[in-house]
């Protein structure tokens, strides 16, 4: 039986697409015969307080969290790193999987090369180019670039998220042939069409997940407030955190008192329960700043419910609602976003989005379910793990050869 540890700071109950791909494939390559360690955090106070699976086992250990409650942030990522590294080598495994950021990544080749075993990169995002993004000082993005190529460039396999990525870890270093490209997903099992609506009446857009300077969610509260007047029985909620939350209720507050709600952080149920009740569901990538190639999870959780996607942003993420008909795409301004908004309540008007949202669900059931891109994900584990064996068979082999050459 093969060993696979799984080196992540996020993992559930934890709420985030993160610990949601993660703890899939946590199942996923326990469901293929391997025995499966998870290295992780304990979870924030306000994380849903389930149990922990039992195929799997989990080892969690404490870490600083920012006011919000997430691990996000140098001091933040190496409260996980630091004991990680020590972690990892006083646990036995075969293959090593290592989650994003880098610095997680660079810890686990480290650990791996001293224990002469190979690792997997899970590479969901290119934090080069997201620290570039947010106008990180040059010999910050510098230190990036050389851990995340150094991380690359050892990975016995990297898994990416889609073709754009693919062609940026390439282009910082990745072996092409190295690279698996599975796609990203939801949990289909969770987020459903059958799902119950909330105990509320309203009218409501809803953005659900992290609210982040490379999202700026706070164009839909502009947008909402150039056509609040229009719309007196329409809201706009919010679900979840990030680090612009603060100036997202403070423009709200400004522009349309009493209209906006913010929710916290809610449970993979409850957000489900909440996109399923919405006119539509917000989802934003500001273009140009080095997000351009993203494909939000949340554009495939509205799909999986059946809501209508309403994206704001660059092509990428635009073609994927255009090409699968999951709503309405439009350019990252105030006035596309606000023609879209009144556009999808008349939709809501005419009954159009119920009569949709079985195709939406069905095409999310077929083409992003979670599940088969965990599996996808524990497949490239088990090859990297079976040609390690393969390797260490051979040279078991040339040895015995070698001695009964000599005797």
């Amino acid at each position: 039986m093969s060993r696979v540890v799984i080196v992540t700071r996020l993992y559930p109950p934890e709420v985030g697409a993160g610990a949601f791909r993660l703890g899939a494939l946590g199942r996923a390559v326990a469901r293929e015969g391997s025995e499966v360690t998870v290295l992780t955090t304990r979870p924030p106070k306000h994380a849903p307080r389930t149990p922990d699976p039992t195929d799997v086992t989990i080892k969690r250990w404490p870490v600083l969290r920012d006011r919000g409650g997430n691990v996000r942030g140098y001091v933040q990522y190496a409260s996980f790193d630091a004991p990680a590294a020590v972690r990892s080598l006083f646990t036995r495994y075969d293959v090593a999987v290592a989650e994003s950021p880098p610095t997680t990544g660079l810890v686990v080749a480290i650990a791996s090369w001293l224990k002469r075993k190979p690792f997997v990169y899970y590479a969901a995002d290119v934090w080069t180019d997201g620290v570039a993004s947010m106008g990180a000082a040059r010999i910050v993005v510098s230190i990036m670039r050389f851990m995340e190529r150094a991380v690359l460039r050892r990975a016995a396999a990297t898994i990416s998220v889609s073709d754009e990525v693919t062609e940026r870890l390439v282009l910082l270093g990745a072996d092409r042939d190295r690279v698996a490209t599975v796609g990203n997903g939801i949990a289909t099992d969770i987020f459903h069409p059958d799902v119950p609506t909330p105990d509320e009446d309203g009218t409501y857009f809803v953005y659900t997940g992290t609210m982040s300077e490379w999202q700026q969610p706070d164009i839909f509260v502009r947008a909402f407030a150039s056509i609040a007047r229009e719309y007196p029985h329409v809201r706009l909620k919010f679900f979840g955190q990030g680090a612009v939350e603060g100036a997202l209720r403070d423009v709200a507050d400004e522009l349309v008192p009493g209209r906006v709600d913010f929710g916290g952080v809610v449970s993979p149920a409850e957000s489900a329960s909440w996109i399923k009740g919405a006119v539509g569901a917000l989802v934003s990538i500001v273009p140009g700043i080095g997000y351009d190639f993203a494909k939000p999870t949340k554009t495939y959780a509205a799909a999986a419910v059946g809501t209508p996607v309403l994206f704001a942003g660059p092509n990428t993420g635009g073609a994927l609602v255009r090409d699968a008909d999951l709503g309405m795409s439009t350019e990252f301004t105030v006035e596309a976003v606000a023609a879209a908004m009144r556009t999808m309540l008349a939709d809501e008007a005419q009954g159009i989005r119920e009569a949709e949202r079985k195709r939406r669900s069905t095409w999310a059931r077929e083409n992003v379910s979670l599940s088969a891109v965990a599996h996808r994900v524990a497949q490239v584990i088990a090859q990297v793990s079976s040609s390690r064996a393969s390797r260490m068979d051979t040279a078991s082999s040339l040895g015995t050869e070698d001695r009964n050459t000599a005797s």
